[in-house]
């Protein structure tokens, strides 16, 4: 399944998050044809923003910062979707929600999506042109040899409505999706099992998300609703961030928090039922921030593979003989940014 550089290709991609479609984006930079096939109804993976009749949360990545040099060019290529966020200086909330001494202040800025954090992978999306294509709600849950075109990858998948295809004709299948899905799908399709133990070794925690919006706020005498500060890493047991979503750029000024739980208490609470883990994080966040009052909009979100504990230790894994690559921020670490250097290696190491 290895094919000169020089022909056109056609690659599938799995999972349209930072690095799904950084790899999918700079193949076709380089003449080949890409069909990017997603789950979920929307791209960017934990890049995330979900609306609300309140305004937007980014319920995912909070913001990223930018250090590898082709990081930086590919978002100065973009001035449109990303701004400073000048929460920097994040201040550091104790368990019984005193203010201690703030981190020390970072050279690095701190950036956002505008105007939410998927506007930046969704942005990028638009370079997929015909005849590369984009397939949302697709579930790819077998990777098998083509049927008909010798040497070349079929992929079948489940959509909308339980509906089964079949997509073919496939040069290269790359799966840019959390380790342990990778993992399972290659297993299924009895693939790349040379790569089994090391994925298996790769090793994420979860995390539930809390959305909170209070219009109350946007009331003249109630024009400042708690806390001062609009970012803190906290120390309760049960709350490792908070930020208030209205102070980003872009956004809506309706007063409107994201709270993310530790990994511990996301671990133990796992499988809670949502209305429970809204419950007990609003009372935490109450303790955390001070603000009591009742907000009109609460929900949340349950990820299962939010932050890498311990990474594959490169940046991608490719076979050219079976044509078969992964990569993702679980690679390197968890920044938006390892996962973007993992997707251009990734492509590169294809062409």
């Amino acid at each position: 399944m290895n094919k000169s550089p020089r022909i056109r290709q056609h690659f599938a991609i799995i999972g349209a998050g930072m690095a799904g479609v950084t790899c999918a984006r700079t193949l076709v930079q380089a003449g080949h044809t890409v069909s990017l096939f997603e789950k979920s109804a929307g791209l960017g993976g934990r890049m995330a923003t979900r609306d609300s009749a309140f305004g937007s949360f980014d319920h995912g990545a909070q913001y990223f910062t930018a250090r590898d040099p082709r990081f930086v060019m590919a978002l100065e290529t973009s001035p449109t979707l990303v701004k400073r966020w000048s929460a920097s200086a994040v201040q550091m909330i104790t368990e019984d929600g005193q203010v201690s001494a703030p981190e020390a202040p970072v050279s690095e800025a701190h950036w956002v999506g505008v105007p939410g954090m998927k506007s930046l992978v969704a942005g990028w999306a638009q370079d997929l042109k015909a005849p590369s294509q984009i397939e949302l709600h697709t579930r790819v849950t077998l990777i098998e040899p083509d049927a008909v075109k010798p040497g070349h990858w079929q992929l079948h998948t489940e959509g909308v409505d339980d509906a089964r295809h079949v997509y073919s004709g496939f040069d290269a299948v790359l799966l840019a999706i959390p380790s342990a899905q990778a993992h399972s799908l290659l297993q299924t399709s009895k693939l790349a099992a040379p790569w089994a133990q090391r994925l298996a070794a790769v090793q994420t925690a979860p995390c539930w998300t809390l959305m909170l919006a209070f219009p109350q706020a946007m009331q003249p005498d109630l024009s400042t609703l708690g806390p001062q500060w609009s970012a803190a890493r906290s120390k309760h047991h049960r709350i490792a961030w908070v930020a208030r979503e209205s102070s980003k750029p872009g956004r809506s000024p309706i007063e409107r928090w994201t709270v993310q739980a530790s990994a511990a208490w996301s671990q133990e609470h796992l499988q809670d039922d949502p209305a429970r883990v809204e419950a007990k994080l609003l009372k935490a966040f109450g303790e955390v921030t001070g603000i009591h009052a009742e907000p009109s909009h609460v929900d949340s979100q349950r990820w299962l593979y939010a932050k890498t504990e311990k990474p594959l230790g490169q940046s991608h894994l490719f076979s050219a003989d079976e044509g078969l690559g992964l990569c993702g921020d679980w690679c390197l670490g968890y920044r938006v940014e390892d996962a973007f250097v993992s997707g251009l290696e990734l492509a590169l190491a294809v062409v």
